[in-house]
């Protein structure tokens, strides 16, 4: 992958104001995934606006890994709900 996709999660924790442990903790929990290489880890810049939604979640409303969790889920449904609705609009017109 180029290195012009991603961050470093140094610099990025550095830029949001968050801990490292926050950001691995997200990927062990399959939030969001990080990209290993021998010289750092990193964060796609796709994924900057997941990674700055589970920290407004967590760090200003005190929602635990496993709050965040339940909630990907629950949007992930919704948005698998929508899909399905307009798919079905689209037959239906």
């Amino acid at each position: 992958m180029e290195t012009a996709n991603k961050i470093s999660i140094e610099q990025c924790c550095v830029y949001y104001n968050i801990e490292t442990s926050f950001v691995y903790k997200l990927d062990e929990h399959g939030l969001i995934e990080l990209i290993r290489s021998e010289e750092a880890v990193f964060i796609t810049f796709e994924q900057l606006s997941d990674l700055e939604k589970y920290r407004h979640l967590h760090y200003e409303l005190e929602i635990n890994l496993e709050g965040l969790e339940t909630i990907k889920h629950l949007l992930d449904q919704v948005h698998e709900l929508q899909k399905e609705v307009n798919k079905l609009k689209g037959e239906v017109g």
